[in-house]
């Protein structure tokens, strides 16, 4: 029994600070597995990418203070300011302790005047500093690390919307259904935002494309939303008319040998691809022995099509990574083997589905392995 002078923690002060303890160690948890994910994906690691990776900003929500709609970075995240800071202060001591190299980037908004993007509530410059710093994976060669850091410290794409329905401009009050250019408190069209002297390029043309913009002192993405995708889509770019014809007359004078070029990329490619076919049906036939050798090409030829998202496109079924055939073989199992497909098209939901023909795929890759 202590004394009434003693100055320990009381059971109930014991509990609290526990509670504190377990409260912090899971923020620092969600702050470092969305770190290493980031890391994974692209070897350099933002505090966006780690508040975006939390759940505590939206991307939508950073594409508006890029597009000068929000003040300051900070006033569009989902927690306060001392999470905020708790939360960059676990983030800035997981990059130290895995020898993550810092680099400060330029972040310019993407607008006509490309002004500086501020973050912080206070505008403070060691807290500014703190967002603008971005993580690079010591892995990376010297020269790849400083291609990422100009990559990072590119001043993004003006973007040009192409609306699906009418709109009203801003600025002049007009109305119509052209190209809108989202900046400050709504969209404008083309001529308040100073951009109605570009001329259009579709996409479709990557040399013509790429002419055009490098002789174009002034340039913009056109997207468009689609409702298929749920997501907005390039469908081309503005320029300068002197520039997009610039552009047309190299690519007349060289048309012959970009061709030849384009010939051979397609002979390599297409070598390329039965290499990485060829090394994906041995390894199923290696983890699953008994495939039929037409079945195993058969599904390594689907796994791994160009431009397909398939597993094996992915950095582990180029690999050859076990979980990265499994799920290759497995997929193709469901689709083939089992009433799968059928269950889908009756309307049963997708989770449920694979549920009630988990048995069968297992029974099938059991005889395989």
């Amino acid at each position: 029994m202590s004394s009434a002078g003693d100055s320990g923690p009381t059971p109930t002060a014991g509990r609290i600070n526990d509670v504190v303890t377990n409260v912090q160690n899971r923020l620092q948890s969600r702050i470092v597995r969305a770190a290493e994910a980031a890391l994974a994906e692209g070897k350099v690691v933002s505090p966006i990418d780690v508040l975006i990776g939390v759940g505590w900003l939206a991307p939508s929500e950073v594409d508006r203070w890029r597009q000068g709609r929000i003040p300051y970075l900070e006033a569009a995240a989902q927690v306060n300011l001392s999470k905020l800071s708790t939360a960059m202060k676990y983030f800035r001591g997981w990059a130290r302790d895995r020898g993550l190299r810092p680099s400060e980037m330029a972040y310019v908004a993407r607008t006509r005047d490309r002004r500086s993007l501020r973050f912080s509530k206070s505008g403070a410059p060691d807290i500014e500093r703190a967002y603008r710093t971005h993580w690079v994976s010591p892995e990376l060669s010297p020269k790849k690390r400083q291609h990422v850091v100009e990559q990072q410290s590119k001043p993004p794409d003006l973007v040009v919307i192409w609306p699906r329905r009418a709109f009203t401009c801003t600025e002049c009050g007009g109305s119509g259904d052209g190209l809108l250019f989202m900046e400050g408190p709504g969209p404008l069209c083309l001529a308040c935002a100073d951009l109605d002297h570009l001329v259009f390029l579709p996409s479709g043309d990557a040399a013509l494309t790429r002419r055009a913009r490098q002789g174009s002192r002034l340039s913009a993405v056109v997207v468009r939303f689609s409702t298929t995708r749920k997501r907005y889509e390039r469908q081309g770019i503005l320029v300068e008319e002197p520039a997009l014809a610039d552009a047309e007359r190299q690519c007349l004078a060289d048309e012959e040998s970009r061709a030849r070029r384009r010939e051979r990329d397609r002979v390599r490619r297409a070598e390329q691809d039965l290499e990485l076919q060829a090394r994906t049906v041995e390894g199923i036939r290696r983890i699953f022995p008994g495939c039929p050798a037409e079945r195993a090409e058969a599904i390594a030829r689907h796994a791994t099509v160009r431009g397909s998202g398939r597993i094996g496109r992915t950095a582990p079924g180029r690999a050859r990574d076990p979980e990265a055939i499994t799920l290759a073989v497995t997929a193709s199992v469901r689709h083939q083997d089992t009433a799968y497909d059928e269950l889908l098209i009756a309307g049963v939901d997708r989770n449920q589905a694979r549920r009630q023909v988990h048995p069968d795929v297992e029974n099938v890759l059991d005889r395989w392995r």
